[in-house]
């Protein structure tokens, strides 16, 4: 599979599409309706980082959206620093608005590329990343990304994924697909379903747990678990 593929979307195709829906990545009560179960995840993803990291005081929120993760975030370990970084200006605004509103500690965003972006050395306590992985292209792209998420953290911090994912062997992604393409249809028909999927083949190129589990042990963490997996969604993680 060529993850270079000229057909993807680019960055500013992507940043484009985020433009235009911030609203709807403002629910803190049902998260994005395509990810399969999307408040759970949020839930475990928090959870796992305030048990690791209960005297945490700075955050990196990657892909954040409109601010859902850090707000949940918050709400466990209050008045954290947030750095916040996204693509798209009209969601870190947003999420900037909120976040500010629910902590005492600062609020940095960074409208940028987390493979340009660069971050100080052992600074962060907890980083995660909400549905955004998945942009990353090619495995020297993930590589990239995982080592400099591994050097910002201090030790003993923790790194927290929530995702769209494939599967390693070939069979078992065709059966978590046609789940997945169920499920859509559940929720809006035979088009709605085929919306998704069109999108999902233009814009994302996810990867599967073992690969990004394998990738954090290879750049240093120490532990890593998997939190939830349902179909082509799961919420994993490493400690530093």
């Amino acid at each position: 599979m060529n993850h270079q593929d000229s057909k993807k979307s680019s960055l500013d195709e992507i940043r484009e599409r985020f433009d235009n829906d911030v609203e709807r990545f403002s629910n803190l009560e049902t998260g994005q309706q395509t990810t399969i179960d999307a408040p759970v995840t949020l839930e475990l993803t928090t959870s796992a980082a305030l048990f690791v990291n209960p005297d945490a005081k700075a955050l990196l929120d990657i892909g954040c959206g409109a601010g859902n993760y850090s707000l949940k975030m918050l709400e466990k370990i209050p008045g954290l620093d947030c750095t916040l970084i996204d693509l798209s200006r009209p969601m870190l605004d947003k999420a900037k608005e909120r976040v500010s509103a629910a902590t005492s500690g600062t609020v940095e965003i960074l409208q940028q590329d987390i493979l340009e972006a660069e971050f100080p050395v052992e600074h962060f306590d907890i980083i995660l990343a909400a549905a955004v992985l998945h942009h990353l292209r090619e495995d020297a792209d993930w590589e990239r990304v995982f080592s400099k998420l591994y050097q910002s953290l201090k030790p003993g911090g923790s790194f927290w994924i929530s995702d769209l994912i494939v599967h390693d062997a070939v069979h078992l992604n065709q059966l978590f697909t046609q789940r997945y393409a169920e499920y859509l249809e559940g929720l809006g028909g035979p088009e709605y379903r085929q919306k998704v999927f069109d999108y999902i083949e233009k814009e994302d190129t996810p990867r599967s747990v073992n690969f990004q589990l394998d990738l954090m042990k290879k750049v240093g963490f120490r532990d890593t678990e998997v939190l939830h997996k349902n179909g082509c969604f799961a919420a994993f993680g490493g400690i530093k």
